[in-house]
């Protein structure tokens, strides 16, 4: 089972997803919303819910934001041994933290703009932790309680203005330029190790990694995070991506983003979040 916001005529509903079918908990009467049930609230009203015939969506689903009220968007980079080695970038001892800003953040089918004052953009499949309790100064074997579940993401970047400096936020934060979803799923259920993640461009494979290729595990991530920002329910975190970007290539050998092009993120177990470039 997974959870996805989805957009109706009176608003976002809340509904879960299972098998290819994704059901109605908002328009059946279930009262919370996605941020309730990652902070812990509803759980007895939910598995009421879950155990009787809730309404089946029908036709085209328009998915909404993963989380209805955007909290903190940080980022580790360089967590991929590979993708360190091709950037030609050093792997650090601790986590490399950085943020996108609250509009980077958009939904699965989303639409992007690529302003034209700039070229270099790139894509990013990320594993996206969703903090589900307050962490603060949480050690390693806490973190993991802290977690609620996984979702897809991608962190769009656009690598001149990235490497214009030791800051990476300026290259990282475009609106639309961290898309999250289109499900998330519990951590109870869902397993991050040994997990397939690949992206695609216009339907070409561009990475193939796993996640058990991570330097840094979630728990360590969160852990680490926790000493310096207190975590919130609702906070976003992308673990980082494997290799095969663009900015690992050589010169004139990169085909960067443009209008037009399709991007698809595919996490085994998570599915796919595309986004589309304008």
């Amino acid at each position: 089972m997974r959870f996805c916001n989805i957009k109706a005529e009176n608003g976002v509903h809340l509904c879960v997803e299972e098998n290819g079918v994704i059901r109605d908990l908002t328009a059946a009467g279930f009262a919370f919303t996605m941020d309730e049930v990652i902070s812990g609230k509803g759980n007895e009203e939910l598995k009421a819910f879950l155990n009787k015939g809730l309404p089946v969506v029908e036709g085209e689903v328009e998915f909404a934001n993963v989380v209805n009220k955007i909290g903190k968007l940080l980022c580790v980079g360089l967590n991929y041994r590979a993708h360190a080695e091709g950037a030609k970038e050093a792997v650090q001892a601790d986590p490399v933290i950085f943020c996108k800003v609250d509009n980077s953040l958009t939904y699965a089918g989303a639409s992007v703009e690529l302003p034209a004052w700039e070229y270099s953009y790139d894509y990013e499949a990320e594993l996206v932790a969703v903090i589900g309790r307050t962490a603060w100064g949480v050690s390693e074997e806490e973190a993991g309680e802290c977690i609620f579940g996984y979702t897809c993401g991608n962190d769009f970047s656009c690598r001149v203005p990235q490497k214009r400096s030791g800051q990476w936020l300026i290259g990282k934060s475009m609106p639309g330029f961290g898309p999250c979803g289109p499900y998330i799923a519990p951590a109870s259920e869902f397993k991050y190790r040994g997990r397939k993640i690949q992206s695609y461009v216009n339907g070409e494979l561009r990475q193939n990694g796993n996640t058990d290729e991570m330097i840094f595990s979630c728990e360590r991530i969160v852990s680490y995070v926790s000493k310096y920002i207190r975590l919130e329910p609702g906070d976003l975190i992308f673990t980082g991506t494997p290799s095969g970007v663009e900015l690992e290539k050589a010169a004139g050998e990169q085909r960067w983003l443009v209008p037009g092009d399709k991007v698809d993120v595919v996490i085994e177990g998570l599915g796919t979040l595309t986004t589309y470039m304008v």
